[in-house]
């Protein structure tokens, strides 16, 4: 999987000092970027429970160690501070940099029509990367290049400013042909004037209706609509670059263009690998309905299709600790899940898990009743994608499973309690 380490800046903590964790809460400062995210058209066009989310960052803050292990502020130095698994503080984020760009994805609905919309957003001012190599003469509209899964922009898009955000924002529905406007409300139609809001069914493809469950038994999931856009389990790959209105400026990576991924394991009712009906299941009585979720066997063994999407083994670091508390040479393959512990939360309205992550552990968030926005971001980076924090709402009977390297939170923005099980691996 080959994750990096990032030289991200670990916070030494004095021995007999907490840290205050009510002030400037990074999660709370995360949430706060959803809560300012504007769309295009009305807000009851959005199937608000499906909308996703992709913060890039460009940096983190961590906390180190507590007590004695203060000084162990390395986390990928094999050490006994670092190592510690009772000792909870070293895996929290005390901050975040956001990066100039954001991008949501989601269902949206235009009269008999639901289907998938991406977002991309940049900002405007003169603090982004754009504005200061062009000298800070960007104008009403700058231009987007993207590649979204294998199709890309034959020419760039045009992103033009939105006065209410005071972002560039543009948003692509994969509404087909034409009159898109007579079925949107006024926002909508003055976003489609305005070129915010654009069809390009070439680009963001699909139908919700693509994933019903009829039909879908003994399927492979992965070949159902490949190409749609919100697939329940296939990560969606977006390429993009951006310059000001006369191509001679850019906000590229330096040529190579930036790697974002919706990537996070959710798994449920919604989202599976497979689906079926059994009857007499073990010799017993009636018919069952099933979906296969995470599986390493029986027809699943060895599907090519599968391959980093079964989800239950990890990549062993060379700095990490295996199933049994011990390191090996060089990179290595675990091709299960190891459990240490399993625990019932009941998390009350404001109540959120904070932004933390876990160095060598995987672990499942299963929503057992209720829902909460659930973060998933990577304090290593990988090779395929840029860092992110990627926000979904996690629902009732579906999990978010997070792997070595990965950030997370939990954050019950309802005003009733909510219900979740945890299991995982010890760290």
């Amino acid at each position: 999987m080959g994750m990096s380490i990032m030289h991200d800046t670990v916070v030494r903590v004095a021995p007999g000092t907490t840290p205050d964790y009510n002030s400037g809460n990074p999660l709370l400062r995360l949430l706060d970027l959803v809560t300012k995210t504007r769309f295009a058209a009305e807000r009851q066009a959005y199937l608000q429970q499906h909308v996703q989310y992709l913060f890039p960052y460009d940096s983190l803050v961590m906390y180190g160690p507590q007590g004695g292990g203060a000084d162990g502020l390395d986390p990928a130095k094999p050490d006994s501070k670092q190592d510690s698994k009772d000792d909870f503080q070293k895996q929290n984020v005390k901050e975040f940099q956001i990066t100039d760009t954001y991008l949501a994805r989601g269902w949206v609905t235009a009269g008999d029509w639901t289907g998938p919309f991406l977002k991309l957003s940049y900002r405007g001012g003169p603090d982004s990367k754009l504005s200061q190599t062009a000298n800070h003469h960007l104008g009403p509209s700058i231009r987007l290049y993207l590649k979204v899964r294998d199709k890309d922009t034959a020419t760039p898009l045009t992103v033009p400013y939105n006065e209410e955000s005071h972002r560039y924002e543009i948003e692509l529905w994969g509404y087909p042909g034409d009159g898109l406007a007579s079925r949107l409300e006024d926002k909508g139609r003055a976003s489609i004037a305005r070129g915010e809001l654009v069809a390009r069914p070439d680009l963001v493809r699909g139908l919700y209706s693509d994933f019903a469950r009829e039909g879908l038994d003994d399927k492979l999931m992965t070949q159902v609509h490949p190409e749609n856009t919100m697939h329940p389990i296939l990560p969606l790959h977006v390429e993009a670059a951006w310059s000001d209105i006369s191509g001679a400026h850019y906000d590229s990576l330096g040529g190579a263009n930036y790697q974002y991924e919706f990537n996070m394991i959710v798994r449920g009712w919604d989202n599976y690998i497979g689906v079926g009906l059994s009857p007499n299941p073990h010799g017993g009585i009636g018919m069952l309905h099933y979906r296969n979720l995470l599986s390493n066997y029986l027809k699943y063994k060895g599907v090519k299709e599968l391959e980093g999407m079964n989800g239950l083994g990890r990549q062993i670091e060379p700095w990490m600790l295996d199933a049994f508390g011990k390191r090996a040479e060089g990179e290595r393959f675990e091709n299960f899940f190891s459990v240490d512990y399993m625990d019932l939360h009941i998390l009350m309205n404001n109540c959120g898990i904070g932004l933390h992550r876990h160095r060598d552990n995987q672990e499942v968030f299963f929503m057992v009743d209720g829902q909460g926005l659930m973060v998933v971001g990577d304090w290593c980076k990988f090779p395929q994608r840029e860092r992110c924090f990627e926000i979904r709402t996690l629902r009732s009977g579906h999990f978010a499973m997070l792997k070595g390297g990965n950030l997370h939170g939990l954050f019950n923005s309802t005003n009733v309690d909510i219900f979740l099980f945890m299991f995982g691996g010890y760290d």
